[in-house]
């Protein structure tokens, strides 16, 4: 499974061990605002064990890797991505209020475009974003994703409907330099 370094972080798959940083994540609402509704620690377990299955390029569920700071080894936040077709993948990430607004997530999200494109087999890379997270679009833009189109009514979410904001990346537009 894959290590990705930067000059900042190290990424590396998610372990057993990661649980209570896990689970912190996906219970704070502020990490959640956009991403889901408060669910019991049982659901959240659902979606942590199958994470930690061996992943290769091309398995159906989730590259989740742990985002670190290399020297002191925090963590501070996951990020990855899914296969959603051969040569097509899904990213993701989700970082602890203290590590936002450092760069570790563009850090880190280039980290996985790098993989995805050069070891990956990834032709193009997509997210999905809950509109109204100006943060994950600033991040996603400043990574070279473009916004492609806005799925109306898309996401139910907190009792209400939100549209989703669509973004893509093709390997050839992307720069590791941007």
């Amino acid at each position: 499974m894959p290590v990705l370094h930067t000059p900042r972080l190290t990424c590396s798959p998610l372990q057993a061990a990661d649980w209570p940083f896990f689970l912190a994540l996906q219970q704070h609402p502020e990490v959640m605002r956009y991403v889901a509704e408060a669910r019991p620690e049982e659901a959240i377990r659902e979606a942590f064990t199958p994470r930690l299955a061996g992943w290769t390029p091309g398995s159906a569920h989730w590259l989740c890797l742990v985002v670190r700071d290399s020297a002191l080894q925090t963590p501070l936040g996951v990020t990855g991505y899914i296969h959603r077709e051969a040569d097509c993948a899904e990213v993701g990430f989700l970082f602890a209020p203290q590590a936002q607004g450092k760069g570790y997530g563009l850090e880190s999200l280039r980290a996985v475009c790098d993989y995805a494109f050069t070891q990956g087999g990834i032709r193009r890379l997509t997210a999905t974003v809950t509109a109204g997270n100006v943060a994950s679009r600033r991040l996603l833009e400043k990574a070279g994703f473009i916004l492609e189109g806005e799925l109306r009514e898309s996401y139910w979410l907190a009792g209400q409907w939100h549209n989703d904001w669509l973004f893509g990346l093709l390997k050839k537009e992307y720069s590791p330099a941007q």
